[in-house]
C-alpha cells in the first residue's frame, strides 16, 4: 500500500521500519512481511524513481554447483572467493565476505520465487553465464516485481519521505523521525533496517573524502543517496567500516549526465583500446585481465589523471566487439584527425599510437578469454588484446568516472545488525551498499553489489522479525 496521509506515519508503532527502498530494503521488507510483521518502507525518491541503484543494476553474481537457473556447469565458493580477493587485494572481511559467497547459492531460487525473472546472460566481454545471472529486463524489472510482492504481503510504502534522524537511547533505536509532505514526522518502531545506500551523490561530501577533483567525478548511480541517514548514525557514534575515498568507480561516457546516467554510460571498449589522457600519454595496462574482473579499476585510473579524463582510441578491427555505447563513438579517419576533434595534441597522440603498434607482437588473438598477445618492451604494457591501431576509421570515447556507490559504512555482524558505541545494537540492522564497505574494501566484481544486498536484506528482514515476535 502507498502511504498518502502522513498521519498515518505516526498511528500507532510499526513492528519493522526500513530507511531505503532499493534491493536490499525489499529483500528485508518481504522477508519481516512474511514471517507477519506490519512493514514500513520508507524511500526517499519519487514514486518514479524508486529503487535506488538497484534500478540501474542487471545481474546478480551467484555460487553454485551445477546448472541453477540461468547459470551454467559451477562456480565454487573458492573461486568465487578467489575472484573477491583479486579485486579487493586483500581488503575484505572473511567471515561476511564467505557468508555472502555461500548464501548467495539459496538467493536466486527465492528472487525466482518472489516475481525476478532472468535471461540468459551476455555475450563479447560481458559472457558471464557461469558466474552471473541477468535480470530479464534489467533491475528496473527486479525493483517493479519486489514492490508488487511487498504490496501483496502488505508492507506501506511512503516516496519521498526522507529520513533525517534515528532516534537511539542507550542501545536501542526508539523511532525515525522522517520529512515528508513538506512536515517532519516522528515515525515509532520495534525494529529498524537501515539500507539508504552511501554517500556518492553528496558532492561537498566527496570533494571532503577525495579533495577538489571530486568536483570532476559523475554519478551514475540516483542523486538520492546522500547519505543523509548514514551521517547521522556516524554522529551518534556508530561503528564504521570502510574508507570514504573507496567506491564503486567505473569509466563513463564523458558526456553522460552528472547524476543517474546509470549502467548505459559505461563503457566496455577498454580491453580492446589504449586509453590515454589529456596529455595523450597511457598510463595503465588495458588489457590486465578479463573486462569483468577490471571495469572496476578504471574510475579511479581516470580519477587520478588530469582533469580526471581519458580517452580510449580504437580502430575499426574492435568497434564491434564490446557492448554498444549510449553514446556514438567519436570518429575519423586518421589519428591526427581524431586527436583534433577530441582536443589532444595531435604530435604526441600520433607518436604513443606508433609507438604503441611497434611493440605490438604477433599472436592469436581472442577477445572472449585473456590471450596473451602482449606488447614487447612497453611501459605500461598491454598483457592481452594488444593488437595495432592501423585500420580506419579510427574511433574514440571520452572517459570520466562514474561513482556508483561508496563503501563507508556501518559495521554488521553476520546477522546484519549493526554495532554502536556500547556494543551491537538491539534492534538496528543494515543492509546493501549502507554496510557493503564490511566485504569491499576497495574494487568490485560485477554482480557482487546486488549479492550483499540480497544476501543481507534478507537476514536483515528476517532478524528485525525475530526480535519483533
Amino acid at each position: 500500500m502507498t502511504l498518502s496521509d502522513p498521519k498515518q506515519l505516526s498511528a500507532g508503532v510499526w513492528d519493522v521500519v526500513i530507511a531505503g527502498g532499493g534491493n536490499a530494503a525489499l529483500c528485508a521488507a518481504i522477508e519481516a512481511a512474511e514471517a507477519g510483521a506490519k512493514v514500513l518502507i520508507l524511500e526517499g525518491a519519487p514514486k518514479a524513481y524508486r529503487g535506488g541503484n538497484s534500478r540501474h543494476t542487471r545481474n546478480f553474481r551467484c555460487m553454485h554447483h551445477g546448472d541453477l537457473g540461468p547459470l551454467v556447469e559451477t562456480y565454487d565458493e573458492d573461486e568465487f572467493w578467489q575472484d573477491l580477493l583479486r579485486v579487493t587485494k586483500g581488503k575484505t572481511d572473511e567471515g561476511l565476505a564467505r557468508h555472502a559467497i555461500r548464501t548467495s547459492a539459496d538467493c536466486l531460487p527465492w528472487m525466482q520465487a518472489h516475481g525476478v525473472r532472468f535471461q540468459p546472460s551476455l555475450a563479447g566481454t560481458l559472457s558471464l553465464d557461469r558466474t552471473n545471472a541477468f535480470f530479464l529486463g534489467g533491475g528496473k524489472a527486479l525493483v517493479n516485481a519486489y514492490y508488487l510482492t511487498a504490496e501483496d504481503l502488505g508492507v506501506t510504502v511512503a516516496y519521498e519521505a526522507q529520513v533525517k534522524h534515528v532516534g537511539i537511547e542507550g542501545n536501542r533505536a526508539t523511532h525515525i523521525d522522517v520529512e515528508f509532505g513538506g512536515a517532519l514526522h516522528r515515525v515509532q518502531g520495534r525494529a529498524f533496517v537501515l539500507a539508504s545506500g552511501g554517500f556518492q551523490s553528496d558532492i561537498e561530501w566527496l570533494a571532503r573524502a577525495w579533495g577538489p577533483s571530486a568536483r570532476n567525478f559523475l554519478i551514475r548511480g540516483t542523486p538520492y543517496n546522500r547519505g543523509v541517514v548514514l551521517k547521522d548514525m556516524l554522529d551518534q557514534g556508530a561503528e564504521t567500516v570502510g574508507d570514504p575515498t573507496q567506491c564503486h568507480a567505473v569509466a563513463i561516457d564523458g558526456r553522460a549526465p552528472k547524476f543517474d546516467g546509470g549502467i548505459v554510460t559505461r563503457l566496455d571498449c577498454v580491453p580492446f583500446s589504449i586509453v590515454v589522457n589529456k596529455n595523450a600519454a597511457r598510463f595503465y595496462d588495458e588489457g590486465e585481465d578479463v573486462w569483468p574482473k577490471r571495469y572496476a579499476i578504471w574510475g579511479r585510473l581516470v580519477a587520478a589523471q588530469p582533469d580526471q579524463v581519458g580517452y580510449s582510441i580504437i580502430d575499426s578491427r574492435s568497434i564491434d566487439l564490446f557492448m554498444p555505447s549510449v553514446y556514438p563513438p567519436i570518429s575519423a579517419d586518421t589519428i591526427d584527425e581524431l586527436a583534433q576533434k577530441l582536443g589532444l595534441p595531435a604530435e604526441a597522440l600520433a607518436e604513443t599510437v606508433a609507438t604503441f603498434n611497434a611493440a605490438c607482437r604477433p599472436g592469436d588473438f581472442h577477445p572472449q578469454k585473456l590471450d596473451g598477445v602482449a606488447t614487447k618492451g612497453l611501459v605500461p604494457p598491454k598483457t592481452n588484446w594488444a593488437r595495432s591501431i592501423s585500420e580506419p576509421p579510427y574511433y574514440a570515447y571520452s572517459l570520466r568516472p562514474g561513482v556508483t556507490f561508496t563503501y563507508l559504512g556501518l559495521k554488521v555482524d553476520q546477522t546484519a545488525r549493526a554495532t554502536g558505541p556500547e556494543g551491537r545494537y538491539d534492534n538496528i540492522w543494515s543492509a546493501g551498499e549502507m554496510m557493503a564497505g564490511s566485504i569491499l574494501g576497495q574494487g568490485y566484481l560485477a554482480g557482487f553489489g546486488m549479492t550483499i544486498g540480497t544476501v543481507f536484506g534478507r537476514i536483515a528482514g528476517q532478524e528485525a522479525a525475530k526480535h519483533v515476535a
